[in-house]
């Protein structure tokens, strides 16, 4: 009887140690199963707060880029005016001086 005795001790501490292996396997499975959820959790949590304004297509890269070379052109083209006046008034300036010379010699 103590060989069966023998063997149902043996069984038990078996058992007993089959459970805790059990237990920490399906431990080890909950805690993967936790960091799954949280790492996908995670990146709702990490997302800016601030709006994004959409980015700009390239029609409207063109257009801007249209805009601006046609405000050069019109820049350019008054810079040029305002030369023209300028030239305009000094010989303006030359002749009046000019004349006025000739007036204060008496030469009409």
């Amino acid at each position: 009887m103590s060989d069966a005795l023998e063997k149902a001790e043996a069984a038990a501490r078996e058992a007993a140690v089959d459970t805790a292996a059990v237990q920490i396997a399906l431990a080890a499975v909950e805690l993967a199963k936790a960091a799954q959820a949280q790492a996908q959790a995670a990146p709702a949590q990490h997302q800016c707060e601030h709006h994004h304004k959409p980015r700009r297509s390239t029609g409207e890269w063109l257009g801007i880029g249209g805009a601006a070379c046609v405000g050069g052109v019109g820049i350019a083209i008054g810079f040029m005016a305002i030369a023209v006046c300028g030239i305009s008034v000094a010989i303006l300036a030359l002749v009046l001086r000019s004349i006025w010379t000739d007036v204060q010699k008496g030469r009409r």
